[in-house]
């Protein structure tokens, strides 16, 4: 079973008894691989009949348990907290002895690798992680530069490292050489990839799981599969055995394919094929996803492979995960392909897309009514966030969730294969999910920055935040394009289409007649406070009067680009457009009275610096004020000391923060409250002389333990007090430092 974020009761108990007799080992040390952005120039695309696995001496290590044992030794102690380091090198010592002895069964290596996955589960970052940048509407590449072949597949947590397992499709490489055409009829499977990253951004090739020569049943390879896709892993604890499933249609039957490997990156073998899920309509799945639980259990996420108006949650058979049990219905109604699953603040979410064929889609979504994955659910409705774009021009794709040390973030990751590669450039686009209301919400951002450790995530400096603006998320040819609203100030009932667009794109707007016209489209969106550039390519033909994209914003401020007249595609900007925060409207107008003129590839970006990085206030250094003593005879605290405030109502540590844009701002303030009591120790939240709010200091068990709570403010443009007030004669706890960033969300 595919390991969660935070180890159940069941799993830890047989931890325990694992670790009984382990000692202390500290591991070496390992140089870790250099990062590459996603972006980074790609190297050449491997092509050949099939890709190379790496070597494996399973006879020397049957059960994958040295190979596993000889990764986590590369661990630093010092990167973790005391108390989950000493846990996880018991495990380790534990682990290691089992590897060491040729006598030990199955079901000890197994015992033994379980225990040790949960331990590296457990390990708690000494830091609070960095922030790292997501960019989409691009292809990916890997830590080495070279391109990420990982199609409908997903991204599974096991111990402490995401492994991202996917397709490597013939057609990527033509699609990603170029991508100004389809390819229909390049489905044939290169093999399996697999990647990992401790970041979920930065991702190291490790190996194909799988590849053509693969044997799998009735004498059958990989290669005579006429289709194969949709796959998920899963860790089953009773065998040590990782297992993945997939779609598979291979000699005339469709079904799920079973294959299994000792360790993550091993390469893997045929286990089983399945052709009948147990209460499904017909044979095989209509897209499916591997969605893994709080407490362990794994389940298989699918409609029916013909007409798809079915939804089922499915558990894998828990004493090998090798068959799926019978499955659940959730959903009826329209066809749906796409399907996946999320949870967040303890509810289920099944979300897919509509059924045509790798186009792009908004999400439905259906929420459980109760705790239970396979109980009821709500009856469908639009993810927020998807309508203006298609789901940033995707289809559903899998969840990634993080459950960060402040905050809960999903990870949406969405297929670019519409109409099989030709809408917009990139096979995975990856935006995040939050829940701020009573539903969860799509941000639909070109960039964002991630940090894996806290789950916290901000708009990127380089997002554009006008929504389809390729005009790609519509599949065909229409007088309504997704995201925009039409405009008509005289002429012909309809003016505005979709055309081939600039740079070989599939799609571009244009605006135009052959009489006498003018109007155009427009785009409500909201944007924050700064100076942006307005950007778009541009072509002309005919006689217009008038042609220009014009940007007001919330204050009613207006600044135009005037486009002049080109027979071909030339791009044009205007820089240093301030806007005020709130909605702002993005108009491409015509008129003339013969005339067309066609946009594609707009822009509006910040140019001041974009969303603040967070910033970080220490307790100790001026302007913060201490009431009581600085001190540092407490371990662990950032910077040269912390804040002991006296032990008096109203005694106060103050933090004087600069925000560069009016509005809601995250303050993280980092404690410890270590007193013998154990009690909590309130206190006011006092913004700018204002009393806020109130918050708990939690007893966090020791003067040593710092943690951090995370509060929600708004503040004003420029300096700003903040300051905590202890409601109670104890006084505050030990106050470390403050954190500023954006609120999310």
């Amino acid at each position: 079973m595919t390991r969660s974020q935070r180890t159940p009761v069941k799993r830890r108990v047989l931890t325990a008894a694992a670790l009984l007799f382990a000692t202390v080992l500290t591991p070496h040390s390992a140089t870790a691989a250099q990062p590459v952005t996603h972006n980074a120039p790609a190297a050449a695309a491997t092509s050949g009949t099939e890709e190379a696995q790496a070597v494996e001496d399973v006879a020397a290590d049957p059960h994958g348990l040295q190979k596993t044992v000889a990764d986590y030794r590369t661990r630093v102690p010092a990167k973790y907290t005391t108390e989950s380091w000493k846990s996880f090198a018991k495990a380790l010592t534990a682990a290691d002895d089992i590897a060491k002895n040729p006598s030990a069964s199955e079901t000890e290596a197994a015992a033994a690798k379980t225990a040790l996955v949960d331990a590296a589960a457990e390990l708690e970052a000494a830091d609070e992680g960095t922030f790292q940048t997501i960019t989409n509407n691009t292809f990916w590449n890997d830590t080495s530069g070279n391109p990420i072949y990982s199609q409908g597949g997903g991204v599974f947590k096991f111990g402490d490292t995401y492994y991202w397992y996917g397709v490597h499709y013939r057609g990527a490489e033509s699609y990603r050489a170029n991508p100004t055409r389809k390819y229909d009829g390049e489905v044939s499977v290169v093999s399996i990839p697999v990647y990992s990253s401790r970041d979920l951004v930065n991702w190291k090739f490790e190996n194909r799981v799988a590849t053509r020569s693969t044997a799998i049943h009735n004498g059958n390879t990989l290669a005579s599969t006429g289709w194969l896709g949709r796959l998920g892993v899963s860790y089953n604890e009773n065998t040590g055995k990782y297992v993945l499933a997939t779609q598979a249609y291979v000699g005339g039957a469709h079904g799920v394919l079973f294959l299994q490997g000792n360790t993550p990156t091993a390469n893997f073998t045929h286990g089983y094929f399945q052709g009948q899920i147990v209460n499904s309509p017909t044979t095989g799945t209509g897209d499916q996803t591997v969605f893994t639980d709080d407490d362990g259990k794994d389940y298989l996420v699918f409609s029916n492979r013909e007409g798809r108006s079915r939804g089922f949650v499915a558990k894998f058979r828990e004493s090998d995960s090798l068959r799926i049990e019978p499955g659940v219905e959730i959903r009826r109604g329209d066809g749906r392909e796409g399907n996946a699953m999320f949870k967040l603040d303890g509810k289920y979410y099944h979300a897919a897309s509509a059924l045509h064929g790798w186009n792009t889609s908004v999400n439905y979504v259906n929420e459980s009514t109760s705790g239970n994955i396979q109980g009821a659910y709500s009856s469908e409705f639009v993810l927020p966030g998807t309508e203006m774009d298609y789901s940033h021009v995707t289809q559903t794709g899998f969840f990634v969730t993080v459950k960060g040390t402040r905050q809960n973030t999903v990870i949406y990751a969405g297929d670019r294969w519409a109409d099989f590669a030709w809408n917009g450039i990139g096979y995975n686009q990856w935006v995040p999910i939050t829940k701020t209301g009573a539903r969860p919400r799509f941000h639909s951002v070109s960039q964002w920055q991630f940090n894996a450790t806290t789950g916290e995530w901000r708009v990127g400096p380089d997002n554009n935040f006008i929504l389809n603006p390729d005009f790609q998320a519509d599949r065909i040819t229409t007088s309504t394009l997704t995201g925009w609203t039409n405009f008509r100030e005289s002429g012909p009932t309809s003016f505005v289409t979709n055309v081939a667009g600039a740079n070989g794109s599939r799609f571009a707007l244009q605006v135009g007649a052959g009489q006498a016209f003018s109007g155009g489209a427009r785009q409500r969106i909201t944007v924050p406070a700064g100076n942006y550039r307005v950007s778009l390519h541009a072509k002309t033909s005919g006689s217009l009067s008038a042609a220009q994209m014009t940007v007001t914003d919330a204050a009613g401020a207006s600044r135009t680009l005037d486009i002049p007249a080109s027979s071909g595609w030339t791009r044009r900007e205007l820089a240093n457009i301030p806007l005020t925060a709130g909605t702002a409207t993005v108009t491409i107008r015509a008129a003339s009275g013969n005339g067309y003129l066609a946009v594609d590839q707009l822009g509006l970006v910040r140019t001041d610096g974009g969303t603040p990085v967070g910033q970080r206030y220490e307790a100790e250094t001026s302007p913060a004020v201490c009431q009581g003593t600085v001190e540092s005879n407490q371990a662990g605290f950032t910077g040269t000391g912390f804040c002991n405030g006296n032990a008096a109502v109203g005694a106060y540590a103050q933090f004087t923060v600069n925000a560069t844009q009016a509005g809601t701002a995250s303050l993280g303030v980092r404690f410890a409250n270590g007193h013998s009591s154990g009690t909590s120790r309130p206190a006011n939240l006092v913004v700018n002389g204002s009393v806020v709010g109130t918050v708990t200091f939690e007893p966090t068990g020791a003067w040593t333990t710092w943690t951090t709570k995370t509060l929600i403010a708004s503040l004003n443009t420029g300096g700003n007090t903040i300051r905590l007030e202890p409601t109670t004669a104890d006084g505050l706890p030990n106050i470390d430092h403050l954190d500023l960033a954006v609120a999310t969300g």
